[in-house]
């Protein structure tokens, strides 16, 4: 629990200038059959072939043993895969049959809408807690449905599904959307009601993409109900709910819109408040709550994803998040053309028409509203002209967070706490591109499991700052430790031998300073954008006095940093590279990284070069062979400079 906080009353404001409210018009149901055979014919096959092959495929069996594995092993990947293997057939089915009408998919969708409803909870067993972090229950709550991300994706999901197929379901039987609409009163309106879930906001507990994306949902559900489900002034308290939360949620941002959580996490984050936004704005036409999309901070968050854009696929990543991302898609799309950001706008189409034709169509995708919108934009996005409009050097204040470049090098370095949301231990930290392939790495995280958000969080060890590009402090028995660090990541971090990082907002950089240009004054040997900072207090260990640290990039020329140290421990640095790194014989320290570049050390002598094989499958995501970590032992004199070019 935090201080109490007010919130910025940006989305409430704008809600509370409305009036009249209209009826939800961003999907066209299975009845407008016009608009479905406008739609492009490459589109219209892929989506009927994703149709058939859903068809063919059987559904998932999911036993009581399945969603009880987590609370005996901590595993949850295979419970998942049963659980969202659904969801995406249901999707490919359904939209086959809106393209195609003739009620060859019916069946089949009818089997998986009534699996989907027999089962004893949606909630997955890792979110299974009525409380914050608190120990998730062993067995589905049945009585007391929890909505956590996907109870409301799974009420979205069916609630749109009978949005669309209502004309034939009722043709069928009235008592198909009875029964839905009954299980979405049991599991998402009355919990929602009733109920306040941490999600939604207090003022004093800190808000994530959980916030955004459950009431995006939430909103989906009540939204496409058919007219006299509710009275205006219940969808008008839906409204004001949802204004509420989203207002908690934007308390998080600084006005510049950087995303603690990292580039993939915008996905579940900025987007999903884009989709509670338009939802809005769509039942309030003519009201002029559209207009928060010209709002500084709304547009920033849009923007926050281009910023963080490396090349193709590959975005500049910091704590859980991958450096490999999913395609942009039809929200981004539509987000970029809403805020009036051209850049977006372009970088989404163009991004969208590198994917594959699977991935145009969203086949891993469980919410059936990005898939008709995709489909609705598809044609739109296919031919949206490529803009000349260049990504910009960045740096976002409120989390610390540089983003620079030039012809050939991406730099992004990192100041901050160690409070972000999916947060590592990596204040201080630093990852650089060159030509578009990673030279120095941030890892990432592996495959979720109980462990990941638990207590035990830091002993995993893409989460220790050891892992990161920052310095481990080590002392007594120096010799040994060196050669034994990181071979066991657990036993490290209880070490009182070996000082990394803590989490928690207290442990954060101090004097932080960012200069663009060499007009604002140089830091010391700077020439371009420089963040400077002393990342001591990210440690808090007596012995470590003093730790500065300055990254820039002196553009069309290479990369520089320097350390500044004062204390009684021994620095080690770690660099992590992808490329193997070899020492270059000669007097100096110069290590060649495979064949992208080098790094010449001034100041520190080279311990040891190890290697690490990636074989967790979300690590290999981005990293398809093994890492390296360079350890280098800063010298007496506590000064430590890296040329990289």
């Amino acid at each position: 629990m935090g201080k109490e906080i007010s919130p910025r009353h940006l989305v409430w404001d704008y809600l509370q200038k409305t009036r009249s409210l209209c009826a939800f018009s961003l999907c066209p149901d299975i009845s407008k059959e016009k608009e479905y055979k406008a739609l492009s014919s490459e589109l219209k096959d892929e989506l009927l072939a994703e149709g058939e092959r859903a068809k063919a495929s059987p559904w998932s069996v999911i036993l009581l043993s399945d969603y009880l594995e987590f609370s005996k092993n901590g595993n949850r990947v295979r419970f998942e895969e049963l659980y969202f293997s659904r969801r995406r057939k249901l999707c490919s089915l359904v939209m086959a049959e809106c393209v195609e009408n003739e009620g060859r998919f019916l069946e089949d969708i009818l089997d998986g809408i009534y699996l989907i409803l027999e089962e004893s909870a949606w909630c997955l067993p890792a979110h299974n807690t009525h409380i914050r972090d608190a120990k998730q229950q062993e067995y589905p709550d049945v009585l007391h449905p929890i909505i956590d991300l996907f109870a409301a994706e799974t009420g979205a999901l069916l609630a749109v599904a009978e949005y669309l197929l209502r004309s034939v379901l009722e043709k069928k039987s009235p008592d198909i959307s009875r029964l839905i609409n009954n299980k979405l009163e049991e599991r998402i309106f009355k919990p929602y009601k009733e109920e306040h879930f941490w999600w939604m906001g207090d003022g004093k507990q800190s808000m994530c993409n959980w916030t955004p994306w459950c009431t995006q949902n939430v909103l989906l559900c009540a939204l496409t109900r058919p007219e006299g489900y509710f009275t205006e002034k219940e969808i008008r308290k839906y409204l004001e709910s949802a204004a509420k939360s989203l207002d908690f949620f934007l308390d998080e941002y600084g006005d510049d819109g950087c995303c603690n959580e990292g580039a993939q996490y915008y996905s579940h984050a900025g987007l999903c408040l884009f989709g509670a936004l338009y939802l809005m704005s769509d039942v309030l036409k003519g009201t002029g709550f559209e207009k928060i999309f010209e709002e500084k901070l709304i547009r920033n968050i849009a923007s926050y994803i281009v910023r963080m854009n490396v090349t193709d696929n590959i975005y500049v990543n910091f704590a859980d998040c991958a450096a490999v991302c999913s395609r942009r898609t039809a929200r981004e799309f539509l987000f970029g053309k809403l805020c009036k950001e051209e850049a977006l706008t372009s970088f989404a189409a163009e991004d969208f028409r590198k994917d594959s034709m699977g991935g145009r169509v969203l086949t891993d995708e469980i919410n059936l509203f990005y898939h008709v919108l995709q489909a609705f934009s598809y044609e739109q996005m296919m031919t949206y002209p490529k803009s000349k409009t260049l990504c910009s050097d960045a740096f976002f204040e409120s989390t610390g967070l540089m983003v620079c470049r030039d012809d050939r090098f991406v730099l992004a370095a990192k100041a901050g706490n160690n409070a972000d949301s999916h947060n590592h231990n990596d204040v201080g930290s630093f990852t650089i591109y060159k030509d578009g392939r990673p030279f120095i790495i941030d890892l990432g995280v592996g495959t979720y499991t109980r462990k990941t958000f638990s207590e035990k969080r830091y002993e995993l060890w893409t989460m220790q700052s050891q892992f990161h590009n920052v310095p481990t402090f080590i002392k007594n028995d120096t010799e040994m430790i060196m050669g034994l660090l990181g071979k066991d990541a657990a036993g490290d971090y209880h070490d009182s031998n070996i000082l990394m990082q803590r989490d928690g907002k207290e442990y954060a950089a101090e004097n932080v300073i960012f200069k663009e240009k060499t007009d604002e004054g140089p830091i010391e040997e700077f020439r371009g954008p420089v963040l400077s900072m002393d990342i001591a207090g990210a440690y808090k260990g007596p012995l470590v006095k003093r730790y500065k640290r300055s990254v820039g990039l002196d553009k069309g020329k290479g990369i520089r940093v320097i350390d500044e140290y004062e204390g009684e421990m021994t620095a080690l640095l770690t660099l992590m590279t992808y490329e193997k790194p070899k020492r270059v014989q000669g007097d100096r320290l110069l290590l060649k990284i495979g064949d992208l570049g080098e790094v010449l050390v001034t100041g520190g002598e080279l311990v040891e070069i190890q290697t690490y094989k990636v074989e967790d499958e979300r690590l290999r995501i981005s990293w398809k062979h093994e890492v390296y970590r360079v350890l280098i032992r800063l010298g007496d004199e506590g000064k430590l400079k890296l040329e990289i070019s």
